[in-house]
């Protein structure tokens, strides 16, 4: 999830890091995806919508793509993280009683041009117990998805989010290890029963950002990564107690996927990981090791470009290119120009199959409506601007 949620955060990256802001995209802005010449059905197509909706997605022959999954082409994600709205509020805080907003949120998204959504679900809003699901949260998935079928969105549905340390039960807390790992399971398991059926799930992230302890030392608490009163990062163990880290995330990943596979064979599942490389160049994927890997479909790495790095974060998006379809899951041009993140767009087109920034249910137009914070306004239109005219070029490479 963007650690940009905050807007002071935001203004604090725009004075220390320079201008973020490009130039030019506004003028460079095509019509909107399904519009004109560039558009239409082909463009649609392309997408992953066909007249008879969208097409579930899988992975190519050699293991390296995605592909639709009725006509075998080739299928590049174009999206967004819907994971809260311009003032916080996370998308279960407000999905049943604005549920009309929600319906407008997904149809500005679609004319921007995105073909994925990524949405955050959290633990807490979705177990009342460690054995027992939410079934009013479940409905209101079901319909969420319908809704992303009727619009022609897929879903990249994360899940087990503890953002907000209100929302995570005190029970939830005091499990050790092996039942939290169980209470995670039932969770996967009644939101892949749900959801099973639906084209338009594009796969289960398992976990936002999940780490492990060190091995010499046993923690205490298993959130960490807090900013701006959210949540970012998750420990999987508090202690490795003698055990390898490929033994845990291995016994971890074996769980969560069977739970899912229970019920659902097809959809594909990752992991949203935190990019080392870019801290420790050349650090290895333990998610997606050989001893690891094998339940994981495809690498869904975060990377947010510095300015005057462009170079050194392809070179580290480099080291999850591991023979499997690779989504930048979260991207944003916090500390570099719309220039610099177009660069690594185009630069990594030989490595990626998507990518993914950020929507928080305002438009261009409300934007440059808005003058209480002008600085981060501008850099959401000129953000959004730049996602509506790339939009096409991602879906004909």
């Amino acid at each position: 999830m963007c650690k940009g949620i905050s807007w002071p955060w935001l203004t604090m990256w725009w004075i220390a890091g320079g201008a973020l802001l490009g130039t030019g995209w506004a003028q460079e802005k095509g019509p909107p995806l399904g519009m004109g010449a560039e558009g239409g059905d082909s463009a649609q197509a392309a997408f992953g919508v066909l007249p008879g909706g969208l097409q579930p997605i899988r992975i190519s022959a050699d293991g390296r793509h995605f592909t639709l999954g009725r006509t075998g082409k080739p299928f590049y994600a174009w999206g967004f993280n819907y994971d809260h709205d311009a003032s916080g509020r996370l998308l279960e805080d407000y999905w049943q009683t604005e549920w009309d907003r929600v319906v407008e949120d997904f149809q500005q998204m679609k004319q921007l041009g995105a073909n994925l959504v990524r949405i955050h679900l959290q633990v807490g809003r979705f177990l009342d117990g460690p054995g027992q699901a939410k079934g009013a949260s479940l409905r209101q998935l079901a319909r969420l998805v319908e809704l992303a079928e009727k619009t022609g969105l897929y879903l990249d549905i994360t899940g087990l989010g503890c953002y907000h340390k209100k929302d995570v039960p005190a029970w939830y807390d005091r499990l050790e290890e092996a039942a939290r790992w169980q209470a995670q399971a039932v969770f996967w398991e009644a939101v892949a029963r749900t959801c099973a059926r639906s084209p338009a799930v594009f796969c289960y992230d398992l976990m936002n950002e999940p780490v492990l302890p060190p091995a010499d030392k046993k923690e205490t608490d298993w959130l960490l990564g807090e900013l701006a009163g959210k949540y970012f990062v998750q420990r999987i163990s508090l202690d490795l107690a003698g055990r390898t880290p490929q033994q845990v995330v291995k016994a971890w990943l074996h769980g969560l996927t069977a739970a899912i596979r229970k019920h659902d064979p097809e959809r594909l599942i990752t992991v949203g990981e935190i990019p080392w490389a870019t801290v420790f160049p050349g650090a290895r994927s333990l998610f997606h090791s050989k001893e690891v890997g094998s339940r994981l479909d495809f690498v869904s790495v975060h990377f947010y470009p510095k300015k005057g790095g462009v170079e050194k974060a392809l070179k580290a998006l480099a080291v999850y290119d591991v023979g499997k379809p690779l989504l930048v899951e979260e991207m944003f041009p916090l500390r570099c120009t719309l220039e610099e993140l177009d660069a690594f767009v185009e630069g990594s087109r030989q490595m990626a199959d998507g990518w993914l920034g950020f929507f928080w249910g305002k438009t261009g137009a409300e934007y440059a409506q808005e003058k209480e914070n002008p600085f981060q306004a501008a850099l959401m239109k000129g953000w959004l601007e730049y996602f509506q005219a790339k939009a096409a070029k991602i879906a004909r490479p």
